[in-house]
């Protein structure tokens, strides 16, 4: 096999051509750099900004050190040029629907874990962590142990997402790891409802559908075009979508409220 003009992979691809290993991996190497991330950040209580700051310096350092060619990745041209998996073509539309199957059940999937994270006792626990990081550290609890264990977590699922990501699409290179694609997440999160858990799903559903429009309607201003719309849901509406129809929601129910009680008393 010649990969990169190598006569042999070089040893961070030994293994992979096992599917299980392949597989394994897709958990194991994220939970691992994540953890190695946490410990030292949590341990040191880096929190709020300066862990978003740290978390993209460590993003960029990856960017740079991935566009080397001895890293054995791609270097600037990344991977591409998926053939099969399992012996099943990557082009073919069944292999393709199978994929876009596996994305959905891997979102309903990591739907359920995180509600089972938030409505648990380790959930609320979180939330006060949050809240009140220093007044949870007081009572006793370990809070770098609590943040480190779901950072762990989060990685994992989000090697899930890449793993999908990479066959359907085609091509992963370095350019990945740019930090626009982290803030892009929060837009998804923002514009679908901070707090929630289906707000991301629809955020990110929202925005790209933004951009596929943007980007046919106004080719060379697609990229203001979005950020206006970003800024404009963040001002009028700043619990995002979720939370205007809640509100909206609501208000009927209030209006209908004082009906529905005179009918009961007559």
């Amino acid at each position: 096999m010649v990969f990169l003009n190598w006569k042999e992979l070089p040893l961070t691809w030994w293994g992979f051509a096992s599917f299980p290993y392949a597989m394994a991996m897709v958990l194991i190497v994220p939970g691992l750099l994540a953890f190695a991330f946490g410990w030292f950040a949590f341990r040191s209580r880096v929190t709020g900004v300066y862990l978003s700051i740290i978390t993209q310096a460590m993003t960029y350092a990856l960017l740079l050190a991935f566009f080397r060619n001895d890293m054995g990745f791609g270097g600037n041209n990344g991977l591409t040029d998926f053939k099969d998996i399992l012996g099943f073509p990557v082009q073919a539309d069944a292999t393709r629907a199978a994929l876009f199957s596996l994305s959905a059940l891997a979102l309903v999937g990591g739907y359920m874990v995180a509600r089972y994270v938030v409505t648990s006792k380790f959930g609320k626990l979180l939330v006060a962590i949050r809240d009140a990081e220093s007044r949870t550290r007081f009572i006793g609890y370990r809070v770098d142990a609590y943040k480190l264990l779901v950072f762990v977590l989060s990685a994992m699922m989000a090697g899930v997402a890449g793993a999908l990501y990479v066959p359907q699409v085609g091509i992963i290179n370095p350019g990945e790891f740019a930090p626009a694609n982290s803030i892009e997440a929060v837009i998804w999160v923002a514009t679908g409802g901070r707090g929630t858990l289906v707000g991301a799903a629809l955020g990110a559903v929202l925005v790209n559908f933004g951009k596929t429009i943007f980007t046919g309607a106004l080719p060379e201003y697609w990229l203001f075009a979005l950020g206006f719309l970003f800024v404009l849901v963040t001002l009028l509406l700043p619990k995002g979508v979720l939370g205007a129809w809640d509100q909206l929601f609501g208000r009927l129910r209030r209006a209908r409220a004082p009906t529905t009680g005179v009918a009961a008393a007559e």
